[in-house]
């Protein structure tokens, strides 16, 4: 008997794990250099983003920071974390219930005794057993939801590190155009001021002037406050620091999937987007909570086998079976739980399948207006264009003050910002787009 509980000790205790330290650092810090980044393209989300090639010695186009984003994400670091928690708790599930051994030894202390007494028995949950098949599905079906849900948080970050990516390289664009406004009036200013002090211009139309000058100005440095908060912003998406610089690429506007496309992509939108197939895989985990709880309203049977020997010196063997009678509990409360949280599952997947539809709908309203405005726009400001040009090439000297000139170059950088601002919000709403359209570019 001694060498029989050994052994079994010596058995348990060989597949055992080991205690290892894992102690947390005392100072963490970003780097500011992209070279420093592991981007692994092969373990991209995307097959757009693993055909690739990654060189940001060229600089970095919109794809590029994508791929930065995914690998060094801090959100996405921790979501990986807890991906590896759910698939150890399945791992978990699917492992056999242990049986339970049971060992005791008396020692008479008074009266007549022929031997020491010992009883030793073996039992186990067969309940438990039967019920393990639903367990593992269910683990399976939830660790599944975990992946899905990792993958539509790399979606999510993908479509706003293009977000942001196009919006400081068009903010760059506009503080380049409004320096440029702010520079030339400035000049203007400077030859008021000499005029003024000439006594050629009232000290009132100076007040005026230098009154649009600094809107000028506060224009030129409110865009350079959202340029700058729009770089953090990328450099922390990227794990990045905020001191690093990123060398941007432009950006150019597509056309966007059309109208075939998009109904296309719509009508199977249920069996691709991961968040929808995320909510499917929780539904289902669900599901077999629930059956498992019905399960367990048949009584828990546990069966044992046992041999002793008493003070008497005479040994036994017995055979045992316990059951749980459902008579006031029968396991209603966990089938209640378990029936409440499939329908809130139900009712979440019906609601996020028709809030992404309502929302793509949304984005293609938008799209529509943008496109007209946009291509309204792009025709004044060619018509300004060429209005300036002949005017510069065909006014005598003197037919065009300095003013007027000036008024005709502003009011033609104004329609350049706007255009620039339209092209942004397209661009913009592309990505979005294809994150809820599950467009994997």
């Amino acid at each position: 008997m001694r060498r029989a509980l050994g052994l079994a000790l010596g058995v348990a205790l060989a597949g055992c794990a080991t205690y290892r330290p894992l102690p947390l650092a005392q100072d963490a810090r970003l780097t500011d250099r992209v070279a420093d980044v592991k981007v692994d393209v092969a373990s991209m989300p995307t097959a757009a983003l693993r055909q690739h090639v990654f060189d940001p010695s060229r600089g970095l186009d919109m794809t590029d920071v994508a791929m930065l984003a995914v690998a060094n994400n801090p959100m996405l670091k921790v979501a990986r974390d807890q991906r590896g928690i759910a698939h150890a708790q399945a791992f978990a599930a699917g492992l056999l219930p242990d049986p339970v051994l049971d060992f005791s030894r008396g020692y008479p202390t008074a009266g007549p005794a022929n031997s020491t007494a010992y009883s030793a028995g073996l039992s186990y949950d067969l309940g438990a057993l039967l019920a393990h098949g639903w367990d593992v599905r269910a683990a399976r079906a939830t660790a599944k939801q975990v992946d899905l849900d990792l993958l539509w948080q790399e979606w999510q970050v993908i479509a706003a590190s293009r977000q942001l990516f196009v919006r400081c390289v068009y903010q760059a664009r506009m503080l380049d155009i409004l320096r440029d406004e702010a520079s030339r009036r400035e000049r203007f200013h400077r030859q008021l001021a000499r005029a003024q002090r000439r006594g050629d211009v009232s000290l009132a139309a100076l007040g005026l002037d230098q009154s649009a000058l600094q809107a000028v100005q506060s224009r030129r440095d409110a865009m350079a406050r959202q340029l700058l908060a729009s770089r953090q912003a990328l450099n922390a998406l990227l794990g990045l620091s905020p001191q690093a610089q990123l060398p941007l690429l432009q950006a150019a506007v597509s056309p966007g999937p059309g109208k075939a496309e998009i109904s296309r992509d719509l009508a199977t939108l249920a069996q691709r987007r991961p968040d929808l197939l995320a909510l499917q895989a929780g539904y289902r985990s669900a599901d077999m909570r629930y059956r498992r709880a019905i399960w367990q309203q048949f009584p828990s049977i546990d069966v044992g086998f046992s041999k002793g020997r008493d003070t008497d010196a005479i040994s036994s063997r017995s055979f045992q079976v316990s059951l749980t009678l459902p008579i006031f509990n029968r396991n209603r409360g966990n089938v209640a739980i378990a029936k409440a949280t499939r329908q809130a599952l139900h009712d979440e997947y019906t609601l996020r399948l028709a809030q992404a539809k309502s929302d793509i709908a949304r984005l293609l309203n938008d799209r529509a207006i943008l496109q007209r405005q946009r291509a309204e726009l792009a025709t004044s400001v060619a018509v300004q264009t060429q209005v300036a040009a002949k005017l510069e090439s065909t006014a005598i000297p003197g037919d065009l003050s300095q003013a007027q000139r000036l008024a005709l170059q502003l009011r033609r950088d104004d329609q350049r910002l706007d255009l620039l601002g339209i092209e942004q919000a397209m661009l913009e709403q592309q990505a979005a787009l294809a994150a809820l359209l599950a467009d994997a570019q």
